[in-house]
């Protein structure tokens, strides 16, 4: 479950205050898949940061799961993240130095002792890019993949550590028309399978279109499309 509470963003500037969100609140269960559209300066992104847990609220509270990430330290705030939620940005962001499979494996590493298992995680990671359509790519490098293959990777990575929620920023944008549309298919197939909550932040109203619900932000304020 996410409860946002009337979140807000404000920089201050040599000019004053300036705010990028306003009295944002979302509710959303388990099992949600939300898009959210809106031009470029919106503040879609911040927004998806904050849910992240990545750029604390000027004002308002985020919780998830009943946890409220931006009452803890900074150790256990990167360890919620860690556990907590997935991320899948525009630009796949994958290790150009490891292969497919230990890009995948990479949130494993930094989970605590006690969390890990080798023999666990391997297993998920395999399946989880057989689901990707990646099983025969698991020694490629980032370099070998085309622009599809490694956001679907990426999304792999995104669900190694099983995240109440997934958070994707523009997951789409730097893909083909064809590419485009089998990641999109993928995102929403993986979402049905997990039914955690899902976010997606996106330009594309072809890719919003596949979503249930839809949102729209303006001027800082999101809206119910």
């Amino acid at each position: 479950m996410l409860r946002v509470d009337r979140v807000a963003k404000r920089y201050a500037t040599a000019r004053g205050d300036l705010t990028i969100l306003t009295d944002v609140s979302l509710s959303l269960d388990e099992g949600s898949a939300i898009a959210i559209m809106g031009p470029s300066g919106s503040g879609k992104s911040t927004l998806l940061y904050i849910l992240g847990a990545l750029e604390p609220p000027s004002s308002g509270t985020v919780m998830l799961d009943g946890q409220d990430p931006y009452g803890l330290d900074e150790r256990a705030q990167a360890r919620f993240r860690n556990d907590r939620i997935g991320f899948v940005f525009q630009d796949h962001s994958l290790l150009p130095q490891c292969s497919v499979l230990e890009n995948v494996l990479s949130p494993t590493l930094v989970a605590p002792a006690a969390q890990r298992d080798s023999a666990r995680d391997l297993n998920r990671a395999r399946t989880l890019l057989s689901e990707v359509g990646l099983a025969e790519r698991l020694d490629h490098r980032p370099a070998e993949l085309s622009g599809g293959e490694k956001q679907r990777a990426a999304l792999a990575r995104a669900l190694i550590r099983d995240p109440a929620l997934l958070l994707c920023d523009e997951p789409t944008g730097n893909l083909d028309r064809a590419a485009a549309e089998n990641v999109a298919d993928l995102l929403l197939a993986l979402h049905a399978a997990r039914r955690k909550i899902l976010i997606v932040v996106t330009h594309s109203a072809h890719l919003a279109g596949k979503f249930p619900v839809r949102y729209e932000m303006d001027s800082g304020t999101l809206k119910r499309a």
